[in-house]
C-alpha cells in the first residue's frame, strides 16, 4: 500500500475514533430583566367639592324708631280766692244776673283767681250816673282768660296794679288792681264786683260781667279746693 493511502486511512480512523466535537449553539447568557421605569399614570385632576359658601347673615335693617312725641306737658290747674282783705263777706245770690258782690275794705288785694291771660283792661272811671252806660258801669276794672278757659272779671276797683296790661301773663294769686268803689258803686259800700263767664270779645260787656254763679267755687276756693267752674 502506498504511503499515502496509509496516511490516509490512518486519519479516517483518528477520525472515527476521536469525539467528534459537535457545535452547539451559543447559550444566550439571560441578562436581567431590564428596569423599566413605567411611565407616569395620568391621574385624573383631583375633583374638588366646593366648600359650601358661607351665606352671609342677613343683617336686619334697624328698625326705624317714630320719633319721639313731644307730649305737651299738662296744665296744673290751682285756685284761690280772688281778695285778700282783713275781712269779707259775699251772698249766694246777684240781682239780675249771675254775679257774687265780695264786700270788703276798701284797698284790699284783688287777685287773680288762677294763672292766665289779661284780656279787658279798664285803667279809668268813665262812668257818667247822667248817662248810666251799661257797658263802662264797672268803673275801673280787669278781665283775664284763665288757662282753663274761663274768664274771670272783677269792677268796681280804686286802682289796677302796675304791669297789668291786655295780653300780659299771670299767675295764680297774682295782684290785679286794689278794691274801691268806682263806676256805679260809688253810692254803695265797697266791693268786688266778681263774674264767670266764657271768653268772648273783650268789649262783650253782657257776657263778660257775669254768666254763671261764682258762689260754689268762692266757697271751694276758700276751702282750698282747685275746683274749676262748669261754663254752661
Amino acid at each position: 500500500m502506498k504511503p499515502l493511502a496509509c496516511l490516509a486511512l490512518l486519519l479516517t480512523l483518528l477520525v472515527g475514533c476521536s469525539p467528534v466535537a459537535v457545535s452547539q449553539p451559543p447559550v444566550a447568557t439571560a441578562l436581567p430583566p431590564a428596569t423599566t421605569t413605567p411611565l407616569p399614570t395620568k391621574v385624573p385632576a383631583p375633583t374638588f367639592t366646593p366648600l359650601p359658601t358661607a351665606t352671609p347673615t342677613a343683617t336686619p335693617s334697624p328698625t326705624a324708631m317714630p320719633s319721639p312725641t313731644a307730649t305737651p306737658t299738662p296744665i296744673v290747674l290751682s285756685y284761690v280766692f280772688p281778695v285778700e282783705a282783713a275781712w269779707l263777706e259775699y251772698g249766694e245770690y246777684h240781682h239780675t244776673y249771675p254775679a257774687t258782690d265780695i264786700f270788703c275794705p276798701t284797698g284790699s288785694r284783688f287777685v287773680a283767681p288762677t294763672s292766665g291771660v289779661i284780656d279787658f283792661v279798664s285803667y279809668e272811671d268813665r262812668w257818667n250816673p247822667a248817662a248810666d252806660d251799661p257797658a263802662i258801669r264797672g268803673g275801673i276794672s280787669v278781665a283775664m282768660l284763665g288757662d282753663d278757659g274761663v274768664r274771670y272779671y272783677g269792677s268796681h276797683l280804686s286802682s289796677i296794679a302796675e304791669g297789668i296790661a291786655v295780653g300780659e301773663r299771670v299767675h295764680s294769686g297774682q295782684l290785679l288792681g286794689l278794691t274801691g268803689n268806682s263806676g256805679n258803686a260809688r253810692s254803695t259800700p265797697p266791693h268786688v264786683h266778681f263774674g264767670i263767664s266764657r271768653p268772648t270779645t273783650p268789649d262783650d260787656w253782657q257776657v263778660r260781667r257775669g254768666e254763671i254763679s261764682p258762689y260754689p267755687y268762692l266757697r271751694a276756693w276758700q276751702r282750698g279746693e282747685n275746683l274749676t267752674p262748669a261754663l254752661p
